[in-house]
């Protein structure tokens, strides 16, 4: 299939990559995962220090809180599509370089033009910068703006963009983790109505 065949070659590509310096220290690249055909698609920041030795998306406790929030809206991994803006992780878990995102956002690019998802659900301040900018949205901070749902017309589709605190957050404010919750609320509603599709009912406690 297309799709296959073309998420295989990015996937090459970032496994041969040395366009930045990040190549000299990952254990791992990291490339995202899901369903190639996902309605919705996981934007995050970098691989962590888990992803780096495994070499997938979300596999720490920040991963943990992700998949039960998935779960909390009836959607399992392999229904959705998760990648971050780069794909090596950063020493440290620092914040990534202008240089580093240049290099590696065109990977992001390309599985954003495969996957075609109907919903961008940005995870963090950097994911939520690179896409917002990439559709030529204004951008405010993340605390004004998550959960809220933004059009973008494209040439093929009109898409959705929902900012969304990273899961991180929870993991070191357990308070957060509520507002993740109802801030996922809002992704199913989204997904559900744009989709125009009977989705299985989920009652919200």
């Amino acid at each position: 299939m297309y799709g296959e065949e073309e998420m295989e070659r990015v996937e090459k590509e970032i496994k041969e990559c040395r366009h930045c310096e990040l190549c000299k220290t990952r254990n791992n690249p990291v490339v995202g995962e899901g369903s190639l055909s996902a309605k919705v698609m996981f934007v995050g920041e970098a691989p962590g220090y888990y992803e780096d030795l495994k070499g997938r998306p979300f596999v720490g406790k920040a991963g943990k809180v992700l998949d039960e929030l998935l779960e909390s809206v009836g959607l399992q991994r392999n229904e959705v599509y998760i990648t971050n803006v780069l794909k090596c992780r950063p020493p440290g878990n620092r914040n990534p370089a202008t240089a580093e995102i240049k290099a590696c956002t065109p990977y992001l690019d390309a599985q954003l033009e495969i996957i075609k998802p109907e919903v961008i659900a940005t995870l963090g301040n950097f994911s939520l910068s690179y896409i917002f900018d990439k559709f030529g949205l204004k951008k405010d901070k993340i605390s004004k703006m998550h959960g809220k749902v933004f059009d973008v017309s494209t040439i093929a589709s009109i898409k959705k963009i929902i900012p969304l605190y990273h899961p991180a957050v929870a993991t070191y404010n357990p308070g957060m983790k509520e507002v993740l919750v109802e801030d996922f609320k809002m992704l199913f509603f989204t997904l559900a109505i744009n989709t125009n599709t009977n989705q299985q009912q989920i009652i919200f406690l």
